[in-house]
């Protein structure tokens, strides 16, 4: 048995799509992160940059494995089960590229815009065509990358299609149009239609608020344009 220290985002939706995939058995340790409780010391015992996912691993010898940082906790599941990663060769190193081009410019970027557009005071004008323009220009590598491809790595579905698609789930927030990038488009609908996906997506989903569900229906995050962000978009 897996535990899942969890609470739906982009992020802890890499792991459970993984697990969805994997058909693991897990338990959902829910961790709500609107009320600060990643910073219980229980959960800083196993995760120490109080963030999720995390997970305990109980099926191994000894003592329980925990792991943190989602890219490490799919890495540690695809070599667990020999699934969604090529052992060795290029092919590995291509879904390794991809996934830590995820992990240090596609999520931390995109998440500073959503932070800027919708959270931050007046004033913050300069920061928000920062990163409305450097999520534009990822979402193109992105787009020139699935133009010679069918998923992000390569011609198999693997754990750099998981690190990215909840990111871009969330493109409207990120101030693109999917319209802009065909080859995104085409990727993230064929992900979206997995079976996995579609049950790993709503994981957690059954404590949150009935306005907050309401944004999480249909195949994205379909927000209206004025929700808590600027009406301008950067070009």
């Amino acid at each position: 048995m897996i535990d899942l220290y969890y609470f739906p985002t982009p992020n802890t939706w890499k792991v459970s799509i993984m697990l969805e995939e994997l058909g693991l058995p897990y338990a959902v340790k829910r961790i709500d992160i609107t009320k600060s409780e990643q910073f219980a010391p229980d959960f800083l015992r196993i995760s120490p940059n109080n963030r999720v996912p995390a997970i305990v691993d109980h099926d191994v010898p000894g003592e329980p494995q925990p792991v943190f940082e989602s890219g490490a906790i799919l890495v540690y599941l695809a070599e667990k089960t020999g699934r969604f990663l090529a052992p060795s060769g290029p092919a590995r190193v291509r879904a390794l590229e991809w996934l830590f081009w995820q992990m240090g410019g596609l999520g931390p970027m995109a998440g500073q815009t959503h932070h800027f557009r919708r959270y931050a005071p007046e004033g913050n004008g300069y920061a928000i065509e920062r990163y409305v323009k450097e999520s534009a220009r990822l979402y193109g590598v992105l787009d020139r990358n699935l133009a010679e491809r069918a998923w992000v790595a390569g011609e198999d579905y693997g754990i750099a299609d998981m690190a990215c698609w909840g990111w871009v789930w969330f493109h409207q927030m990120h101030a693109q149009s999917l319209d802009d990038f065909p080859n995104v488009a085409r990727w993230f609908h064929a992900m979206g239609a997995r079976p996995a996906v579609k049950r790993a997506r709503l994981v957690g989903m059954e404590n949150l608020s009935e306005e907050t569900l309401t944004l999480y229906k249909g195949d994205y995050y379909n927000v209206p344009v004025d929700y808590g962000a600027e009406k301008t978009q950067v070009k």
